[in-house]
């Protein structure tokens, strides 16, 4: 199975915090905010 596509609106400031941070961990800025999401759950979750 693929990926969901969804459109997602933001600040332009957090955009570029998240763009220097994904270029930071070389990952794309849908990457790093795939990356994050992941972290969250997991943090949520106790993991």
């Amino acid at each position: 199975m693929g990926k969901k596509k969804i459109l997602l609106r933001m600040d332009p400031e957090l955009h570029e915090i998240i763009r220097r941070m994904a270029e930071n961990d070389f990952r794309s800025v849908n990457g790093q905010i795939e990356f994050l999401l992941k972290k969250a759950i997991r943090e949520q979750r106790g993991e």
